[in-house]
Formats: C-alpha cells, structure tokens, sequence
C-alpha cells in the first residue's frame, strides 16, 4: 500500500515530466464550454492525484521519464501495469479533449483538468463506452481499459500516463 509520501512523490514526478508528444489544445473545450474551461484555468490543480488504475503496488510502476526512446525521443511520462481490461480511472476533474489513437499512443484520451493541466492516458485497450470528446468528467469515472496498443504492442499491458502544465 502506499503511503501519502509515496502517492506525492509520483504525483510530483508526474506533473514534471510527462506525455509521449506534445499535447491537444484546449480551445475546443474553452469554446464549448466557456463556464467550465474558465473555471478550470482558475483552479489549482490537486497537491495529490488518485492513482488513475486501482489496486497497483509499487513494483507495477515503472518511472523511465527521460530514457531514450525510437528516433531520439525521450520517455516523459510513468507506465503503471495491470491485467489486460483493467479499469483506467480520470485523475482529477476536467474536460475531455481527445479520444482517439495515434501512432505512439494507440488508443489514447486526452484532457483538460485545473489549471489547465492536460491529462495523457495512453495504450488503452478500450474507451469506456460513454466517454467522447467534449464531456465533463469527475476524478474516478472510468475513461477505458488497461492495454498495449501503439507502440506498446510488445509490452505487458500498462497505462502510460502524463500530465502536462499549462505553460
């Protein structure tokens, strides 16, 4: 189990130095959702986040930020491993700005949480059936499911999850 120490200094690391690529913008959201998107620019983003997959023990997650990756990347964000199908729970508040794939990625959900902040949950196996860009959504809902898609593909399932802060 973790102890508040633990969850802050992964929660620290994550905020630092995360994501596979540069993130979405969120003028969509601002404008379909001018009230909400001023409300998130105005919020702290939370000290301390829920860990996105329940049920993970310290040895499930695996910090590589800033380990070379395939044409001179570099690893920004934490893997978290779990069983194929696992729930994969929003962090914090926000608005959803992508669900999509992408090459690096695969099955990908971006979004927009306080302060701005985005949120990068990646190699997904599935969306949640009731997710789709443009929603509001609360710390807890689920937004897919544990996978390896992407790049991923000849990895055990994990979340690869980012945040990035606004500026």
């Amino acid at each position: 189990m973790f102890t508040k120490i633990s969850c802050l200094s992964l929660m620290i690391t994550l905020i630092l130095f995360s994501g596979c690529q540069p993130p979405p913008s969120g003028e969509a959201a601002g404008m379909r959702y001018p009230i909400l998107y001023m409300q998130l620019q105005h919020m702290d983003l939370p000290a301390q986040l829920a860990m996105p997959v329940e049920n993970i023990k310290p040895r499930q997650i695996q910090d590589t930020w800033g380990a070379a990756r395939s044409e001179g990347r570099k690893h920004e964000g934490v893997d978290i491993f779990a069983k194929r199908g696992t729930p994969v729970r929003i962090t914090t508040q926000g608005i959803v700005l992508q669900v999509g794939t992408n090459n690096l990625g695969g099955k990908v959900v971006w979004m927009i949480g306080p302060d701005l902040s985005r949120h990068y949950y990646a190699h997904l196996d599935d969306y949640a059936d009731q997710i789709q860009k443009g929603d509001w959504v609360e710390a807890g809902e689920v937004i897919g499911y544990v996978g390896n898609t992407g790049n991923a593909k000849n990895t055990p399932p994990h979340l690869h999850y980012g945040i990035y802060l606004n500026g």
